[in-house]
């Protein structure tokens, strides 16, 4: 079988869609809970009950992945560390039934750009009431923003397709 090696690049820096103006628009209250390497289950959310960790964050709609993680950054000195991934999901109430959903709206990495830096949330249909998780991956101690791939050292995004 042949194997490839591919780049991702980095997504061109849009300017958002719909800009709120920060000046005259009153933030609203983003309830963010952070867990490490996995996100919440949604069981977790269920009967007016949240995990314990809440974090809670004055923005506005047109915040990006990118801002949003800065702001954690700031309260946890450990996933401040080159090489720390945010893995972003929405938390929702279930339009079926009871209990909560979970949507992955997207990741960023620490010390890195990436294609989802750019992401608001509103553009992920992200709704007043709703919750965000973030599923905080640090990086191995020791490394500093290089991925081994095969014995070999990279400092980019590849990924191997097979």
């Amino acid at each position: 079988m042949a194997s490839q090696v591919s780049r991702v690049t980095e997504a061109p820096e849009k300017p958002a869609e719909n800009p709120v103006d920060r000046e005259k628009v009153c933030p609203l209250l983003l309830r963010v809970f952070c867990n490490n390497n996995r996100h919440h289950r949604p069981e977790e959310f269920n009967r007016g009950t949240t995990p314990p960790n809440e974090l809670q964050i004055y923005t506005w709609l047109d915040a990006s992945l990118k801002e949003l993680s800065s702001l954690v950054k700031e309260v946890n000195p450990e996933a401040r560390r080159r090489g720390t991934y945010f893995d972003f999901a929405s938390v929702y109430p279930s339009p079926r039934a009871p209990g909560y959903r979970l949507k992955e709206i997207g990741m960023t990495c620490s010390g890195r750009k990436g294609p989802d830096d750019n992401v608001s949330l509103a553009s992920k249909k992200f709704q007043i009431g709703d919750y965000l998780d973030i599923a905080i991956t640090l990086p191995p101690r020791g490394v500093v923003g290089v991925m081994t791939m095969g014995g070999e050292q990279r400092g980019d995004f590849s990924v191997l397709l097979i």
